[in-house]
């Protein structure tokens, strides 16, 4: 079982949609997380919006702090939150840097969910 925790400051939006990508795309052989360093409590209904166009239900999700995470990974993975972001034991690191789609038109916040799946795609081929 591989487990991944994707992290970004709010838990609202990019680390919301990459679980859930890993969630489809990895089996029962992922475990997939997702946390903030200051979580926002709601995921952004446009996040739950746009994951419905892809056949993935957010709203059972929340969002959760990386004070709730517990074990280790082997892979965590960043979406530009910097500094904000302490330190989770994981083999594997990576920082995606991201643009927040939380102000984008649509077409942007599809463009960044789309990036979101083919990055989680990559990352599952690899580990």
């Amino acid at each position: 079982m591989k487990r991944i925790l994707f992290v970004c400051v709010e838990n609202s939006n990019r680390s919301q949609m990459a679980e859930a990508f890993a969630r489809m795309l990895g089996g029962a052989g992922v475990e997939s997380w997702s946390a903030g360093s200051r979580p926002s409590g709601v995921v952004n209904p446009k996040a739950v919006r746009f994951m419905q166009e892809v056949g993935y239900d957010l709203t059972a999700h929340r969002s959760k702090s990386l004070d709730e995470m517990e074990g280790e990974f082997d892979a965590v993975v960043t979406m530009g939150c910097g500094d904000a972001c302490p330190w989770v034991p994981a083999r594997r690191r990576e920082d995606w840097a991201l643009a927040d789609p939380r102000e984008l038109d649509d077409d942007g916040y599809r463009a960044i969910r789309d990036e979101i799946a083919g990055r989680v795609r990559t990352l599952l081929a690899q580990l």
